[in-house]
């Protein structure tokens, strides 16, 4: 049976959607053909550069019919950066494609019957929103150091001066760094020859604290002239703690074990919603602080908390969803598989004279079966925030035999939410709410918080959930009226 394309031929093609990814997806006589850039309701001209059996791969060659969505990114690197992948769509055009890309998921992975509209909550001004960075350093052909972040589906380097994800800081601290190695000569990592010293820079800045860490990762034991790289980092306002992280593997793992202090702070300090976090350079902090106050008082809000409940967070991390939570609950056990992580959350419940949140070291598909069967630790409210592979299915087994009356779940990829979520359906769990949070402007990524309820247990569920398009939240039925609003504008970056 002959297809109905062939390499290297071009072709005039309407696209119908985006894939998960940000692809345009269309079909050429039936045949579906993804093409990267492209948008829905446009006319494309492609030249087919991969043929498989029942799909092939175009290069947006020409728009013969542009979408009313499509916009110019500011970014002169957007179509070679990896970091984003939907500059080019409206903001309004984002919100809706990753509403839609959750109830999909839902739907069509997770087994679910009509999701209805998922609410999102959206963002004011999508630019200069991460808290941190971290920048890949290589050699460039001329000898001079490249800073920057991947080329998409590659590890080149894309030498990026301007980052309009970035705190604008970061702009100038990859200035002070790139002087600094290009002046003394110091080599950059190869990680195919696994030669050079400088491989990262890492950049964490506090957004209420105002202050900012910087971290040289590196393959060896000291920094050449790091006396005069902490001098110029010291002229920054706002450094406050400058450390080498000594990484010497070969793995693409960003961060080694061991960090050494060169000057200032071993942490620096934020805030959400008034609690207070130390930060060091392996803890994990989420990059949007604006979206993630969102994203977690909505999960309080889902959860419908009473005074006497209990609540295990598992996948707690240095304890942020688990302070939030303890602030409406009667106590609070967070489970995390990294002793540093729990070290933080301990100091972090202290620092904020919260008593009634405690913490355990392990991996939670390990840690609660035992402590459920040994010592009979059940809770009323379980949180979840899983890695982007999701939850072990032994965890899940155990989810299921606690029973909690309320069950929040909270994931930055909706298809492994959408596989536990079936799981969980099968096990006696409902889905009672969903909401996304769009933690990651410009990217295909995004975060959604879920809420079941066991069938066993008291279904009373405090919830007041608001739906509709104002504070940001835009359903996704309503693109075309709020297309001219969340258009990237230049004075707004």
């Amino acid at each position: 049976m002959s297809l109905p394309v062939e390499k290297n031929n071009t072709y005039e093609m309407t696209i119908d959607a985006l894939g998960s990814n940000g692809e345009g997806i269309g079909r050429i006589d039936g045949f579906t053909v993804f093409v990267e850039g492209a948008l829905p309701e446009e006319v494309v001209k492609v030249l087919i550069l991969k043929v498989k059996k029942s799909y092939g791969y175009g290069k947006l060659l020409e728009i013969v019919k542009e979408s009313p969505y499509r916009v110019v990114p500011p970014c002169p690197v957007a179509k070679t950066c990896g970091g984003c992948q939907l500059q080019h769509l409206s903001y309004a055009g984002q919100l809706a494609y990753k509403a839609r890309k959750v109830k999909d998921d839902l739907e069509r992975i997770g087994g679910l019957q009509e999701v209805g509209e998922v609410p999102i909550y959206g963002m004011e001004n999508p630019w200069r929103y991460r808290n941190k960075a971290q920048f890949p350093v290589g050699m460039g052909r001329d000898g001079l150091a490249e800073i920057g972040f991947y080329a998409k589906r590659s590890h080149r380097i894309v030498d990026t001066p301007v980052c309009f994800l970035q705190n604008p800081v970061n702009d100038e601290i990859v200035a002070v760094v790139r002087a600094f190695l290009d002046g003394f000569k110091i080599s950059a990592y190869d990680e195919e020859k696994h030669q050079g010293l400088v491989r990262h820079i890492l950049t964490r800045v506090g957004r209420n604290s105002g202050e900012i860490m910087v971290c040289i990762v590196i393959n060896g034991k000291k920094l050449p002239h790091s006396e005069v790289l902490v001098e110029r980092l010291q002229t920054i306002d706002g450094v406050a703690s400058i450390v080498l992280n000594v990484n010497k593997g070969k793995t693409n793992v960003i961060l080694g074990e061991k960090v050494i202090p060169l000057w200032g702070k071993d942490t620096i300090e934020d805030s959400l919603d008034g609690i207070s976090f130390a930060i060091s350079p392996r803890s994990f902090y989420q990059i949007n602080p604006a979206q993630t106050e969102v994203l977690y008082q909505k999960a309080v809000e889902m959860a419908g908390l009473q005074w006497d409940e209990t609540v295990l967070d598992l996948y707690c991390g240095i304890g942020t969803i688990s302070l939030f939570f303890a602030r409406k609950a009667k106590k609070v056990f967070g489970v995390e598989i990294v002793p540093e992580a729990i070290e933080d959350a301990r100091q972090n419940a202290a620092r904020n004279a919260i008593a009634n949140a405690t913490f355990e070291v392990g991996a939670a598909e390990e840690v609660i079966p035992r402590l459920f069967r040994e010592q009979g630790i059940t809770a009323d409210v379980i949180v979840v925030d899983p890695p982007r592979k999701g939850c072990d299915e032994t965890l899940l087994h155990t989810i299921a035999e606690i029973a909690p009356k309320r069950l929040v779940y909270v994931s930055c990829n909706s298809a492994t939410l959408a596989r536990d979520v079936k799981f969980l359906e099968s096990r006696g769990f409902q889905v009672r709410d969903v909401a996304a949070v769009d933690q990651f402007p410009m990217t295909v990524h995004v975060e959604t918080v879920v809420l079941l309820s066991h069938k066993n247990a008291d279904t009373h569920i405090n919830v007041n959930v608001e739906f509709g398009d104002g504070d940001g939240k835009i359903p996704v039925g309503k693109i075309a009226e709020k297309a001219e609003e969340y258009t990237p504008r230049k004075n707004n970056l």
